[in-house]
């Protein structure tokens, strides 16, 4: 198993145990594993396990979904150590980086996670002579779709489909730091070996 595979094991198999042992919450303020802007430095360990909770079980079914769909591109692209330590890297920042967003005062499920993941994802395949078109249309979907959402205009929006508050900044955090962090680490794995 790789570092990726593992990196996505854990959003996964944490988001399904804290659904199985503390259920689902639309009430994050309650939650003590959801982030909050105003106590997050007092709970620090919630840039993480925010990605874990989430408002319903439909919410969570749809995460899981896409995270084991990157999660087996990844395997299939054969995504190792590089790329999981830049999805490991960018799952907190995109949480942190909500405070550049005063209406965001709580977040939790998997949105910031998979829109890193899908970025670390275009940062390999741009880099890859052979993945050109497939990095092309990655990463112009994401594009369009962050557009559509517009997060800096609209931060927070209520989604009726869902019957809930979604963060859409927290998809554009995690597509920017997946895509800073998959750069980074896509690079450094290229430089020639000293020793």
């Amino acid at each position: 198993m790789t570092a990726w595979q593992r990196v996505c094991g854990l959003l996964a198999i944490g988001s399904a145990a804290v659904a199985w042992s503390a259920g689902v919450t639309p009430d994050l303020g309650q939650h003590p594993l959801a982030w909050q802007a105003g106590h997050w430095l007092a709970r620090p360990w919630t840039l993480w396990t925010a990605g874990w909770v989430h408002p319903s079980l439909g919410n969570l079914a749809a995460n899981l979904l896409a995270l084991a769909a990157l999660g087996l591109l990844g395997a299939r692209l054969q995504l190792g150590r590089p790329a999981g330590l830049a999805l490991l890297a960018a799952w907190p920042l995109a949480t942190l980086s909500l405070l550049l967003w005063p209406a965001v005062s709580a977040y939790a499920g998997l949105g910031g996670a998979i829109h890193a993941a899908a970025m670390v994802l275009w940062a390999e395949l741009s880099l890859r002579a052979d993945a050109k078109a497939l990095s092309f249309t990655l990463f112009a979907g994401m594009g369009l779709k962050l557009l559509a959402e517009a997060a800096w205009l609209q931060p927070v929006a209520f989604d009726p489909g869902w019957g809930m508050n979604v963060v859409l900044a927290a998809h554009l955090t995690g597509a920017f730091w997946g895509g800073v962090c998959g750069l980074l680490a896509a690079l450094l794995a290229r430089l020639p070996q000293r020793g």
